[in-house]
């Protein structure tokens, strides 16, 4: 059996005691949105969770969690941020902050801890999928184990 490659996501929940499962696809048709994704695992995309990063008036940066189906409202994030507004982080910028790059972008083991909220979907669902961390891999955990890894909370986010 193959040695399966922790990223840095995984060792955390790892310290954390956090129970997770790790699912992994095929990225080599580059096809690595949430909705393919979605599919590649065999998951609903319901059950799928995208990781974005937002800079607020502030300059802070927030980390949005919601579901790869689903758009983040702007106004919405700010006003749960306590922002003025927030726009989304230019890619260019996201490995310099996060330590990720797009599509591997994990909302567990950022260079800092930045303010992380989940969308409220999540609360009824029994795991949500988000990045590892790394392109080809997803961790499946429960919502309040998502929150509690990364000290975020739920919050009304989507369109």
């Amino acid at each position: 059996m193959a040695k399966v490659v922790k990223t840095n996501a995984m060792r955390i929940l790892d310290k954390q005691k956090v129970p997770y499962e790790i699912l992994t696809y095929d990225s080599k048709d580059g096809k690595i949105d949430g909705i393919a994704v979605a599919g590649k695992i065999g998951r609903e995309p319901a059950q799928v969770y995208k990781t974005l990063v937002a800079v607020g008036a502030s300059k802070n940066l927030y980390v949005f969690v919601i579901p790869v189906e689903a758009e983040l409202d702007l106004k919405k994030a700010a006003r749960e941020a306590g922002e003025k507004n927030v726009e989304m982080m230019p890619v260019k910028d996201i490995q310099k902050f996060t330590g990720y790059i797009r599509g591997g972008c994990s909302p567990i083991g950022m260079k800092k801890d930045y303010p992380t909220f989940l969308d409220r979907s999540a609360e009824g669902l029994e795991t949500v999928i988000v990045s590892a961390g790394k392109i080809g891999f997803q961790v499946e955990l429960a919502p309040e184990q998502l929150i509690q890894a990364t000290e975020g909370k739920y919050a009304d986010l989507t369109k």
